[in-house]
């Protein structure tokens, strides 16, 4: 999938759409994010040594995880954190960095899906995570 397809199933838009691409294949998403230097989070953290906030790391992770709920995302539906479990930064993701996400639902009872996954760069491990979603009815619908 690329940007204008993720957009059919993640709400997010503008700055906040940070993924380049995902595919769902055999229970795994892996999606791609190249971090390109001039992204809103970057400018004050740090300056002069740029080094992408772990809370956006988490962020693209989850993002990469809602290309599997794919058929729970309707039109109306929004995906929203429920928790964030064994998180561990154990390397910086810095410009000019490729992120690979990979991720997988472990359950699901719908609205809440628990997922896990890790964000690396080329073999780098610089993220694991256990998380939850739920889906909700975004505001106004």
């Amino acid at each position: 999938m690329n940007r204008e397809q993720l957009m059919k199933i993640l709400p997010h838009r503008d700055d906040m759409l940070l993924l380049d691409d995902a595919e769902c294949t055999e229970g795994t998403a892996v999606g791609h994010y190249t971090v390109r230097g001039s992204e809103f989070f970057l400018k004050g953290h740090f300056p002069g040594n740029p080094i992408v906030p772990g809370v956006i790391l988490c962020e693209i992770l989850a993002q990469s995880a809602c290309v599997l709920m794919e058929e729970a995302l309707t039109e109306g539906k929004l995906p929203v954190y429920a928790g964030l479990n064994q998180v561990k930064f154990r390397s910086p993701v810095r410009p000019g960095d490729t992120i690979e996400t990979r991720c997988r639902i472990k359950r699901a009872k719908h609205p809440f899906y628990f997922a896990e996954g890790t964000v690396c760069v080329q073999e780098r491990l610089c993220v694991s995570a256990e998380f939850s979603f739920c889906i909700t009815e975004a505001a106004g619908k």
